[in-house]
C-alpha cells in the first residue's frame, strides 16, 4: 500500500514586495588602473583658470547637492583626501580646485539598481513591551554585479501583521577604524593556514607586540624589506600574504546619528572587491549570557569565492574576519544560535550538492565536517543547501533548506534536527514549503525562491525570502504545522 506524502503546512505570503531603489546612490572613486590616465585628466583639470574652475565645480553643485546626506562639498573633499598621492602631487592647490579634481575621480553608484534580494532577519537589540522588532539584512546589487548588505527595520504585532518601515533615501559607508587591532597568536595561525607562517614571515611580525595595529603592521613590515637588502620574491611575497590577511581582517563603524537604513556595508577588502555576498544573520548566544549578531556570507574578487564571517555588537560598529581551514569551502555557512556540547556548529555545503554539518572549537578554524542530509526528493535532485542558521524549538533545530529540482527551479523546504545531537535528522518536509508562483518565478534568475535566514515569534516563522533573484517577500507560517507535517 502507497501511502501518500504529507502535504506542506498551509503558508500565508504577506503582499509585502520589496523593490530595488536605484535612487539610492553611494559616491565611490573613480580611477583608471592606468597610471597615466589618470595623470593626463588630472594635469587638463589643474591646467583649468580659477574662473573655468568655479563655473564647473558650480555646475556640479547644483546637479548633484541633495542626492547626499553631507554637503556636497564636504563629500568631495573627503573624496580628494583619499585620492592617491602619486596624482596630485602639489597640495597647496585651493579647496575649490580639489573639489573639481574629485568631482572628476568620482562617481555615484547605484546600490540596488539589479535587484535587492537573499534577506535574512534577526530580533532588534532594542525592544518594546508588545510585539516584536526586527533587523531585516538585504543584498543589494548594482552596476558590474557587486554586491552590498543593506538594512531594514520592521515590526511585527501581536496578529502576527508585519510592518517595513521605509528606509531613508540617502546612503553611508562606514568609516574604517585606522586603530583596528589583531592578535598576534590569532594572526600567525591564519599565516600558517595560508602556508605563509616561516622564519621570514616571523622576522617580519618580530617587532609587533601580542596585539598590533595596522599601521604598526606597516611600520614593521617595510623597515625589514628596505634594510634587508635581499632580492628574494619569496620574501616579498611572504609580505604581501601578511598586508592581504591585515586587509581583509577589518573594523568599521557608523555614527549613531545614521538611521539603520542609510548604513550599507560596500565592498572593502581584496577578497570582497567584487562583492559581499548573501550574509546569513544571527543572534548568537554566549556561554556567559551575552550577546553578539554574526553573519558568514561570500567574499567574491572577481575570481574566487571564500566564506568570511562579521559580527557586531549594535550594527553601528562591524568587524570584519577571515574563516579558516579545510572545512571553509564553498557558499551557504551558517552558524548555530548557540554553542553545542561547549562546541560551535555550523551548516555548510562543500560539494555544492548536499549539507553538511562541523563543529569547531574556536569561531574562526573549521578542519572536520561530515554530510548530515543528501537530496531525497525530486524537487531537491540537483542538490541542497540551508536558508540560514537553524532556529531552536523544543522539538529539535528547526532549518530551512533550499532544493534545486528540474529546470534550476529553487524551493524552500525544511528539516528538524536533535537539539542536543544535531548530526541526527529527525524530521523532513516531504513537500516544498515554498515554491515559486507565477509573480515570483520572473526576475533576474527565473524560477528561484531563496532565503538567507528567518525568525521565529509567538509560535509563527517569519520567512523573508527572495524572489528570483530580484526584489524581495515575507511569508508566514503555523511552527506547530511545519512539525506536524514532518516525517
Amino acid at each position: 500500500m502507497n501511502i501518500p506524502p504529507k502535504s506542506p503546512p498551509a503558508l500565508k505570503r504577506t503582499g509585502i514586495i520589496l523593490q530595488p531603489d536605484r535612487k539610492r546612490v553611494l559616491i565611490r572613486p573613480f580611477i583608471p588602473s592606468n597610471r597615466k590616465s589618470a595623470e593626463r585628466r588630472a594635469q587638463r583639470l589643474l591646467a583649468l583658470s580659477e574662473k573655468q574652475n568655479q563655473i564647473l565645480l558650480n555646475e556640479v553643485f547644483h546637479e548633484f547637492q541633495g542626492r547626499h546626506p553631507q554637503q556636497i562639498q564636504e563629500l568631495l573633499m573627503n573624496q580628494f583626501e583619499n585620492l592617491p598621492n602619486w596624482l596630485i602631487p602639489d597640495a597647496s592647490i585651493s579647496s575649490e580646485r580639489k573639489q573639481l579634481i574629485a568631482a572628476y575621480f568620482s562617481n555615484e553608484y547605484s546600490l540596488e539598481a539589479a535587484a535587492l534580494f537573499n534577506p535574512s532577519i534577526v530580533p532588534h537589540p532594542e525592544q518594546g513591551e508588545k510585539g516584536l522588532n526586527f533587523i531585516l539584512s538585504l543584498r543589494a546589487t548594482g552596476e558590474g554585479h557587486i554586491s552590498s548588505i543593506e538594512f531594514r527595520t520592521g515590526f511585527v504585532d501581536d496578529h502576527q501583521k508585519i510592518t517595513i518601515h521605509s528606509p531613508n533615501r540617502h546612503v553611508t559607508a562606514p568609516q574604517q577604524i585606522k586603530n583596528a587591532s589583531y592578535e598576534k597568536s590569532l594572526f600567525e595561525r591564519k599565516l600558517q593556514e595560508l602556508g605563509h607562517l616561516n622564519e621570514r614571515s616571523r622576522g617580519m611580525l618580530a617587532s609587533c607586540g601580542e596585539t598590533f595595529t595596522f599601521e604598526e603592521l606597516r611600520r614593521s613590515l617595510y623597515p625589514t624589506l628596505e634594510e634587508s637588502g635581499i632580492d628574494d620574491p619569496n620574501f616579498d611575497r611572504d609580505a604581501r600574504a601578511i598586508l592581504l590577511l591585515a586587509r581583509s581582517n577589518y573594523e568599521v563603524k557608523f555614527s549613531p546619528k545614521q538611521n539603520l537604513s542609510e548604513r550599507i556595508l560596500f565592498p572593502s577588502s581584496p577578497t570582497e572587491v567584487n562583492g559581499i555576498e548573501d550574509a546569513r544573520f544571527v543572534l548568537f548566544q554566549n556561554t556567559d549570557g551575552s550577546k553578539m549578531y554574526y553573519a558568514t556570507y561570500t567574499a567574491y574578487d572577481g575570481k574566487c569565492i571564500l566564506p568570511q564571517l562579521l559580527e557586531t555588537p549594535d550594527f553601528l560598529h562591524f568587524r570584519f574576519n577571515t574563516l579558516n581551514g579545510p572545512a571553509v569551502q564553498n557558499k551557504g555557512m551558517a552558524l548555530f544560535p548557540r554553542k553545542i556540547n561547549g562546541l560551535y556548529a555550523m551548516l555548510a555545503r562543500q560539494d555544492d550538492e548536499n549539507i553538511f554539518i562541523m563543529f569547531s572549537d574556536h569561531l574562526y578554524f573549521w578542519y572536520s565536517t561530515q554530510i548530515l542530509l543528501e537530496p531525497r526528493y525530486p524537487w531537491e535532485f540537483v542538490k541542497i543547501g540551508n536558508c540560514g542558521s537553524p532556529i531552536e524549538t523544543e522539538a529539535g533545530w528547526l532549518v530551512l533548506t533550499h532544493g534545486v529540482g528540474a529546470m534550476r527551479k529553487y524551493s524552500i523546504g525544511a528539516i528538524l534536527l536533535d537539539l542536543n545531537d544535531p548530526t541526527r535528522v529527525i524530521g523532513r518536509l516531504q513537500e516544498p514549503l515554498i515554491t515559486p508562483d507565477e509573480i515570483e518565478r520572473e526576475g533576474y534568475v527565473p524560477n528561484v525562491v531563496y532565503t538567507c535566514g528567518a525568525l521565529a515569534h509567538d509560535r509563527t516563522l517569519i520567512i523573508p525570502y527572495a524572489m528570483s533573484d530580484s526584489a524581495s517577500s515575507f511569508a508566514t507560517v503555523s511552527i506547530d504545522d511545519m512539525l506536524s507535517a514532518m516525517v
